[in-house]
């Protein structure tokens, strides 16, 4: 069974506060530099995964193998800032950074400011 939780439309001055966190920065480019893992099922079947599990965060982050609260924390605040989506898969739940953030961020940095803006100096 697979379950989204709620996509949230990304928001770029909430994205940019919730990457100031150094934690959060550090899961988020973890998180964009991770492939396609596989998930090997107790039968021996293999299915493809579309992103890391919170306790694979978890270990990276903290090297703890337990999901703490703080990550879950960073985690949800990510998501609700619109820069990853989470989705459960059976009992693990599964993280990838959102294309939709990846693009907006992308745009913003870019395209040239606004020349109705006010110019520095």
């Amino acid at each position: 069974m697979t379950v989204t939780l709620q996509t949230v439309k990304p928001d770029l001055s909430a994205m940019f506060k919730a990457l100031g966190d150094p934690t959060r920065l550090r899961i988020f480019e973890f998180l964009r530099g991770c492939g396609a893992p596989v998930a090997v099922e107790d039968s021996g079947d293999v299915r493809p995964l579309t992103g890391p599990t919170v306790g694979d965060i978890c270990c990276h982050v903290t090297g703890n193998e337990r999901v703490t609260s703080s990550i879950s924390f960073h985690l949800k605040e990510l998501r609700l800032a619109g820069l990853i989506t989470m989705e459960r898969r059976g009992k693990n739940m599964i993280c990838a950074v959102s294309p939709e953030a990846i693009d907006l961020l992308g745009q913003y940095f870019l395209t040239k400011p606004d020349s109705s803006a006010p110019q520095c100096c």
